[in-house]
This record gives structure tokens, C-alpha cells and sequence, in this order.
């Protein structure tokens, strides 16, 4: 076992972390998938409205790679397919209907999962669009199940604000995330890195005493908990060819559960987190379930920000939207509506300051609520060093922004732009004091390299 222990980076107190314990949410009205999640893919739709589905049924597929199907996490009726600008498709929304009952697929007994052929695991997960839970570096785009992968890498822990805690989700689901671990050992040529946090000494033994991986303890302030950083302290990504996947807990015991059982079970476990949520707990709900059925009668009133993930990498969902299928965190924050008067003139003492802008900064030990304010306008681009303070990772994080502005193809990939997506930058962004969108930046540049470098 390997330890890292992290010193740069940064814990942002907040206000709204969710209790250490589960509720069970009311069954949602529809469920949904949502395409956009799925990054580096076309999806051609196999559906129209009014179609009954079942569970595991195929909702779409990857032009040119069909056999990679996107399928309905409950059984039901389409009742909707949204579509947004020059017809790109948003979602695919289901009523729930225990009518059509759930798709079967091949049944294993725990033992013999970790020897399974390849090609069977890989045709089992394909058929049931659980493949889909594995994402693809560099990059960071959805698997290719036509790629092998040289290793497979999971963290167990996650130090984003507010996040759900991976020993709650893997509570009551131990054997179904050990047959996960040994489906993924099925699928790379090499090791599954598992990566638990050092910080803790009650390990659930599901982590602690995980079969057919190689356990790492990362130790450290956020961004430790990101597989990107993990995966550079590791075992590093070294050229565009050198592919590497990664997956959640979350997403490996929805397969181990497919596996066991032998269909497509959507229960998840999700922290509703954030200042504006009255009561922030854990709760067990379905993949893509539709935020109402989680939020209604306990998050305050005004105007709210729904995200679906955590405040620095999420995205912004309606009130009446959907779960998207990897965060396990849904964060609701106050929406900023009016300009504070002078501002900039106050002394700040409940203003939430990394860098001792503010005297709040100086008393800590405080937990803060702020809203979506960016408490400034775009800025030039000046180099701070702050960047640096924040990334734990042996890589220079202005230069390698300086260069993707510039669409230096050679020099991006020196900097190692191939070793992180937004997730390893995200961090950076907030501690910006020029505003820069840091993470838009980062995106621009995988893009760049991918189809024009």
C-alpha cells in the first residue's frame, strides 16, 4: 500500500453538509437520461414518444459503435424527449410503469465474476449501458470499449465541497461493489488502482479489505480526492496512446449488482448538500430521478441554484430537472438577484476569503454560505502563483493555460495537459483572482489537442 500525503490545496467551509446517515426519497415521478453527460459521443435515439420500455432497455446508442447502448434505469413510458439548440438532443425523460418489468441479463455467483472472459464482461456491460459508467484518459471523454485500457483507477473518497461520503454509499452494497472491483479487473491489461482516504481510520472494509486491486491512501486538502491527481502520483499518463479509465463506487456497484442479479438495479445513494437545503442528508434514490421528488419540502425559498454535483464542477439543473448519472452529490445554494452596495468597501467578516482579503480569513474556524456571486468582473491575466498553491500535481499550471490560449499543440502537451480534465482545475478557477474561467479554458484545450494536434 502506497501513501501520499498532499500538501497544497484547499478545503472550502461550507455551510450544508449532509448528515452521516440515509433516507429513503419518495419513489420520483419520471426518471431520465440525459445525454450531454456522456462526453466525446454521438448518440443516435432508438426511441419516440409513447414507447413502453423496460428497465435496461436500450434508449439510444453511439453512432458508429452500436453495440454501445444508453438504456432506461426504470421500466416505463417515454413521456418526452427534450431537445435543445439545432436539435441536440437533452433528454430522455420516463414515466415509471412497474408494467414492462426489467431486461435479463446473465446471472454470476460472486465467486466466479473475477474469471469471466473479457469479452464476456465487456458484452454483458455493453448490453445493459452500464459500460457507460467508465470514462476515458486522457481526455476525460466516455470509454472506448474498442480501447483497452492499461489501468483502471477508482478513488474511494471524494474532498469536493459538500460531497456525499463514499463509506455511506457503499454501506449495505459491500459485495456488489467487491464483484464491481473484479469486473474491472476483467477489463485493463494491468492493475485497478483503488484509492481510499488516508485521513480516515475507520475504513469501511469494503475499501480496506478490496480483492483484485492495488490500494493507495491519499492523504491532503481537496483536490486529493480527484482520480486525476490520484492517477499522476500513481502511476502517470505519459502520452495521448497511454489510455487510462476511471469509474465511481457509485458506478461500480451498479455493476456488481448487475452481475449478481442479473438486471439493471438503479438504486443509488446521493448527499443533498448546500446553504439553502433546511435538513442536508444522504438519500437512496434511482439514476436520473428527477430532482422534485429529492428536493420538495426541504430547501428554503428565493431564488435557488440547483446543481447537479458539487459547487465547483456541477451543473446547473432546473428545479423540476434530473439527476445526471455519476455525481453523487446534489447541491443547492442561494441564486445571487441583487448587487451588494458598496460592497468592496466592507469589512467582510462573513464573507468567505482564501487569501486574506477579508478579516474572516484571519479568524477561521468559521463554516460560510455564500451565494453565486463572483464578487468581481473578468480581469487581466496575472500571474499570482496562486494556481500553484491550490494544485497538487508537478505540473505549471499558468504556463499550461498561457498555452492553450496561445494553441501551442507541442507545448501543451509538455505542460501535461493530457494528465488532467476541468475536475484537477476546478480548484484553480475559484481561487482566481482575475475571474479567469479556468476550467473552459482547460476543456478548449483537450479539444484542441484531440482533433487538431
Amino acid at each position: 500500500m502506497a501513501d501520499f500525503r498532499l500538501k497544497k490545496g484547499y478545503d472550502i467551509p461550507l455551510v450544508g453538509e449532509p448528515a452521516g446517515s440515509v433516507s429513503a426519497a419518495p419513489r420520483p415521478a419520471t426518471v431520465a437520461l440525459r445525454p450531454r453527460e456522456f462526453r466525446g459521443v454521438k448518440i443516435r435515439l432508438l426511441v419516440d414518444e409513447g414507447d413502453v420500455v423496460q428497465a435496461g432497455a436500450p434508449l439510444g446508442c453511439v453512432k458508429n459503435r452500436e453495440q454501445q447502448v444508453f438504456t432506461a434505469p426504470m421500466a416505463g413510458t417515454v413521456a418526452a424527449i427534450v431537445r435543445g439548440a439545432k436539435r441536440t438532443l437533452m433528454e430522455v425523460v420516463i414515466k415509471p410503469d412497474e408494467g414492462p418489468g426489467a431486461r435479463s441479463f446473465k446471472q454470476h455467483d460472486a465467486g466466479a465474476v473475477s474469471g469471466l472472459p473479457r469479452d464476456a464482461v465487456l458484452e454483458q456491460l455493453l448490453q445493459s449501458g452500464l459500460f457507460n459508467v467508465f470514462q476515458q484518459r486522457p481526455f476525460g471523454n466516455i470509454a472506448d470499449p474498442t480501447v483497452t485500457p492499461r489501468s483502471i483507477f477508482v478513488s474511494a473518497f471524494d474532498t469536493a465541497p459538500l460531497a456525499a461520503d463514499t463509506a455511506l454509499i457503499v454501506q449495505d452494497n459491500e459485495a456488489a461493489f467487491q464483484a464491481g472491483l473484479d469486473v474491472a479487473s476483467r477489463l485493463s491489461s494491468g492493475k485497478v488502482h483503488l484509492s481510499v482516504d488516508g485521513r480516515r481510520f475507520d475504513l469501511p472494509k469494503a475499501f480496506s479489505e478490496a480483492n483484485n486491486v492495488e490500494l493507495h491512501r491519499f492523504s491532503g486538502p481537496h483536490p486529493a480526492g480527484c482520480v486525476g491527481v490520484q492517477i499522476h502520483h500513481v502511476d502517470p499518463i505519459k502520452h495521448r496512446r497511454d489510455v487510462v479509465w476511471t469509474t465511481t463506487v457509485q458506478g461500480l456497484i451498479l455493476i456488481g449488482r448487475l452481475f449478481l442479479e442479473g438486471r439493471y438495479v438503479p438504486d443509488i445513494t446521493i448527499a443533498l448538500s448546500g446553504s439553502a437545503v433546511t435538513a442536508p442528508r444522504h438519500y437512496r434514490t434511482v439514476v436520473g430521478a428527477n430532482i422534485a421528488s429529492i428536493t420538495d419540502g426541504n430547501v428554503g425559498h428565493g431564488e435557488l441554484r440547483y446543481i447537479s454535483g458539487d459547487v465547483l464542477t456541477g451543473t446547473t439543473s432546473p428545479p423540476d430537472g434530473h439527476l445526471n448519472m455519476k455525481p453523487s452529490t446534489l447541491t443547492v445554494i442561494p441564486e445571487a438577484t441583487e448587487s451588494e452596495f458598496l460592497g468592496w468597501a466592507l469589512p467582510g467578516f462573513g464573507r468567505l476569503s482564501k487569501y486574506r482579503t477579508y478579516p474572516s480569513a484571519v479568524l477561521g474556524g468559521r463554516k460560510f454560505a455564500p451565494d453565486t456571486k463572483l464578487n468581481g468582473g473578468h480581469r487581466a491575466f496575472v500571474a499570482t502563483g496562486y494556481y500553484e498553491q491550490v494544485l497538487p500535481m508537478d505540473i505549471y499550471p499558468m504556463y499550461l493555460l498561457k498555452s492553450i490560449l496561445a494553441q501551442d499543440f507541442d507545448e501543451m502537451e509538455g505542460l501535461g495537459i493530457l494528465e488532467v480534465t476541468e475536475e484537477e482545475f476546478a480548484l484553480c478557477e475559484y481561487a482566481c483572482p482575475s475571474k479567469v474561467n479556468v476550467q473552459q479554458i482547460i476543456r478548449d484545450g483537450l479539444d484542441l489537442v484531440e482533433y487538431d494536434g
